[in-house]
């Protein structure tokens, strides 16, 4: 594996000329076309990218972006590939573990997500506390890479503090800011409404199908994680209706704008203030 990150971070290093890398944001729904916000500095597919998997989900296209916020260099993933897909839960966290190796000291990641809370409404963007991994898998499972971190990492507070102190402040400008625990499953299929009833009973405000394994090994290596889900639905049994992949990409769609707004002032903000 540490084999397969290097040839991956060689050719991230030779396509920006050996640049540090300050900040990763990895882009879920409604942040489609959010890296044409700045100037592209370098642009690639993730197919040609040593070992990065090419996304097969209609809103992920799978493009590497490197642009300059803040006078930092900020590279922006547009999608992910995810478990569900047949990956490798290792494989899927070899971006995240190639931009560790080259330097980079934050991640933020961003997803769509079924809503559990009575508190959310679809399109309401929801700041990430906590998550509850359902799926049974871990990224760290195997030999430790002992480059990246310790075999027994403390997960205690995997989404930074100060990031959520930062997003609170911005928000109240935009939208009610508001806050949740993501519970994390395996995907394809949508939860059922027991399921979602036993997410709720253990703490979870919201599921998904994505983000947790980023965040395992971003901590594993000593990186400040944020993460943002966009309530795009209602979680089975919440709501009365069937579940609906375009659902998902509607609320996605219309509320992109309020989303974007608030991510580029926040990727602002942490570039600033974390050094």
């Amino acid at each position: 594996m540490l084999d397969q990150i290097n040839e991956a971070k060689n050719f991230i290093n030779k396509l920006t000329s050996n640049k540090e890398i300050h900040t990763v944001i990895i882009l879920g729904s409604g942040m489609s076309g959010f890296e044409k916000n700045y100037e592209i500095m370098h642009q690639v597919s993730y197919s040609d990218i040593p070992n990065f998997l090419q996304p097969s989900i209609e809103g992920h296209s799978g493009t590497l972006s490197i642009v300059e916020i803040e006078g930092k260099y900020t590279a922006i993933l547009s999608g992910r590939a995810h478990y569900y897909e047949g990956y490798p839960i290792q494989e899927l966290v070899i971006p995240v573990r190639t931009f560790s190796s080259l330097g980079a000291k934050n991640l933020i990641l961003t997803n769509a997500a079924g809503g559990i809370s009575l508190d959310y409404n679809p399109g309401d963007i929801v700041s990430i506390t906590d998550h509850i991994n359902l799926t049974g898998d871990n990224p760290l499972i195997g030999k430790n890479l002992d480059d990246f971190g310790p075999r027994f990492p403390d997960m205690s507070e995997v989404y930074s503090k100060q990031f959520l102190q930062i997003a609170e402040s911005i928000s109240k400008n935009h939208f009610e800011f508001k806050t949740g625990i993501y519970a994390w499953f395996t995907g394809p299929t949508y939860e059922t409404p027991a399921e979602v009833n036993f997410a709720k009973r253990i703490g979870a405000d919201l599921v998904g199908m994505s983000t947790v394994p980023e965040a395992i090994v971003a901590k594993h290596a000593g990186m400040n994680v944020s993460a943002f889900s966009l309530v795009t639905n209602l979680a089975a049994g919440i709501s009365d209706s069937p579940l609906d992949h375009n659902e998902v990409i509607e609320i996605a769609e219309l509320s992109k704008v309020k989303l974007q707004t608030f991510m580029k002032e926040f990727l602002s903000q942490i570039n600033i203030s974390n050094n």
